[in-house]
């Protein structure tokens, strides 16, 4: 079922790219709290440094690509067109990731979600503890860099984790709508936590904003 919601999607992106002729640049967004906020957790150098040069890299350079590739559209230079695909979903992937990622952190995240969604949660995984397992062991285990995400597949009905390598986007490449979302490329925890990605998996949860998750996902039901 993924691999049909992945081609539907693959399909939808021909006439939205149709529109880069009237499109407006991506900026780069405010963060909702200050970069020490999620401090001892998440320190301020690590945040800093992530917000403001990686997420504005991946937005500058997609306003880049996209406007090669409106030239390219504009000629009907279909190779260039195909050539642009992979820093489109790269860069593109990466400014999605990001702005998804902010929100799902809070210097008064922590403990557990409540209400429909930890419900659907013990539902679909057996308890709390347990989908809290699942999604730190898939995120250890992304190989180099990537994301850990908790996503909703809408044509089952229910809560699924994955694992994304690179900056590929969840929606865009695997059909679920994301949830949650945990960075797992080195400049994410690096400075802080060094090789040890389990110390930086185990102290994320601190800040997990749940408001925000479950806000995503009672939206995406509608």
């Amino acid at each position: 079922m993924l691999s049909r919601a992945a081609s539907s999607t693959s399909r939808g992106l021909a006439p939205a790219l149709a529109c880069l002729g009237s499109r407006q640049k991506h900026s780069l967004p405010d963060l909702p709290y200050d970069y020490g906020a999620l401090e001892p957790h998440i320190n301020a150098q690590i945040m800093q440094l992530h917000h403001s040069k990686h997420h504005a890299a991946y937005v500058n350079n997609l306003n880049i690509t996209e406007e090669k590739y409106q030239e390219a559209l504009a000629k009907g230079d279909v190779t260039t067109q195909i050539a642009l695909q992979p820093a489109l979903k790269f860069n593109g992937g990466g400014h999605i990731n990001h702005t998804i990622f902010w929100t799902n952190l809070s210097p008064n995240g922590g403990g557990e979600p409540k209400g429909e969604l930890l419900e659907a949660i013990k539902r679909d995984f057996g308890s709390f503890d347990k989908f809290k397992e699942k999604l730190t062991a898939v995120s250890a285990g992304v190989q180099g860099s990537g994301w850990g995400w908790l996503g909703f597949n809408k044509e089952q009905g229910r809560l699924q984790i994955v694992a994304c390598p690179n900056q590929d986007p969840l929606q865009g490449t695997t059909g679920l709508i994301p949830l949650l979302g945990i960075d797992v490329w080195e400049h994410a925890y690096y400075l802080q936590y060094k090789n040890v990605r389990p110390d930086y998996l185990k102290a994320i949860w601190n800040v997990i904003n749940w408001q925000n998750v479950a806000e995503r996902y009672v939206a995406c039901k509608k």
